[in-house]
């Protein structure tokens, strides 16, 4: 039996199969961008605004940040604020299907 195909949804097959993980993050508060480069070398891009907790802190808030749960997801633990790998996919395959601009 296959646990992964019984206890993940597609997008989680996807990231656990793929061995697909969070590398590094790069901030960019000046111009409102979160970088989020993956283990594959393929970088998401995301508005710093469109996250309701890392809005209106300070810099030294934002940028102390730690990767989790092995790559799938980040950390800030001065906001107790987690994003996942998963909902950034999820957020920029929605965006890419709508015809929408990914931030």
């Amino acid at each position: 039996m296959d646990t992964l195909k019984n206890n993940f949804d597609s997008l989680e097959q996807l990231i656990y199969s793929g061995g697909i993980k969070i590398k590094a993050v790069d901030i960019h508060i000046d111009m409102d961008i979160l970088l989020i480069i993956l283990s594959t070398g393929f970088v998401l891009k995301e508005k710093l605004s469109k996250y309701f907790q890392l809005n209106h802190v300070t810099n030294k808030q934002l940028l102390n940040f730690q990767l989790i749960g092995n790559g799938a997801g980040i950390h800030w633990p001065d906001l107790d604020e987690d994003l996942s790998l998963k909902g950034f996919l999820r957020d920029n395959i929605k965006s890419l299907v709508m015809g929408d601009k990914v931030a």
